[in-house]
């Protein structure tokens, strides 16, 4: 009997060619977090934001250029955080799948107005930088709600599994186990921040609020107008002013700026000077257990100087 020969190559090359899992680039370190939990083993997220850098204004270097212009998804906050992401996605990857979860379908956004005190907005108009945020607008920094982190790591698996139909039900199971770590987690600071509640405090710039919000902190302002802005002594007069009008318990510099400034806004009021804070997560070790950490660590420091 003549053997039977099959060729192989044909019949592989008729077979459907196995779905890649996506090159996912992501802006910022919790998105970079939230998407990594979701990826588990099946790969790595990459962040274009360095350690330590500032989110709002950035300039990209050559190797994470080429990144984005390989990517297979682009996962950020949105152009109100991130424009400079909007720019360099437009000239180098237009066709690449991209999720703003700002704007995606069950994030909970507020406004910079909701927790806004009365200052000269005219003012703060003419101060900020053409990157700074809209101030009268949406507030971007909504990772910080961790009811948002909870839609976005559902988002981020439909979006994978679209993409990746294979390993849909992995990228489900990975969120799904995510949400209720963070669920955990949202518990625990809920009791951890109750008794310090009503105590008003001050931070460097407004990123704060959806956290403060969340957990019902008295967020009372910001020292600086703008994300690049470095506040002018009017504005830190009047800071003073209502610091002691308030009853200010602690502020809050960010390691990104200079502390000496609010070393002398708050000299001889009693404020207390709380631990630096960092909302984007930008000097925390990047990985799938930043996002938890970074909530963590906001919590802890401001309990911490609110309760004295």
């Amino acid at each position: 009997m003549r053997p039977i020969s099959f060729a192989l190559p044909a019949l592989l090359a008729a077979l459907p060619a196995a779905a890649e899992v996506p090159r996912v680039v992501t802006d910022l370190p919790a998105v970079q977090s939230l998407a990594a939990q979701v990826m588990g083993d099946l790969g790595t997220p990459e962040i274009l934001l360095a350690q330590g850098a500032d989110a709002h204004h950035y300039q990209m270097k050559p190797s994470q250029a080429a990144a984005l212009q390989d990517a297979g998804l682009i996962l950020w906050v949105g152009p109100e955080m991130t424009p400079w992401l909007e720019r360099a996605r437009a000239a180098m990857a237009p066709e690449a799948p991209s999720l703003a979860l700002l704007d995606a379908e069950g994030t909970f956004r507020r406004s910079f107005a909701a927790g806004a005190h009365d200052h000269d907005h005219e003012a703060e108009a003419e101060a900020a930088g053409e990157d700074d945020h809209d101030h009268e607008g949406v507030d971007p920094h909504a990772w910080l709600d961790p009811q948002n982190g909870q839609v976005w790591l559902g988002l981020i698996a439909a979006e994978l599994g679209r993409l990746d139909p294979e390993n849909a039900a992995t990228y489900a199971a990975n969120a799904a186990a995510a949400q209720a770590r963070l669920a955990d987690l949202d518990a625990a600071l809920t009791a951890e921040l109750a008794p310090v509640a009503g105590k008003p405090f001050v931070t460097f710039h407004e990123a704060y609020g959806y956290f403060a919000d969340h957990y019902g902190l008295a967020a009372a302002g910001s020292i600086a107008l703008g994300d690049a802005t470095e506040p002018g002594a009017a504005h830190l007069a009047e800071l003073q002013a209502e610091m002691a009008k308030d009853g200010i318990v602690c502020a809050f510099p960010e390691g990104q700026h200079d502390p000496r400034q609010l070393a002398q806004l708050v000299e001889g009021t009693g404020v207390r000077i709380g631990d630096a804070l960092d909302p984007s997560g930008s000097t925390l070790p990047y990985g799938p257990g930043l996002y938890e950490a970074l909530l963590r660590g906001l919590g802890a420091s401001i309990s911490a100087c609110l309760k004295g």
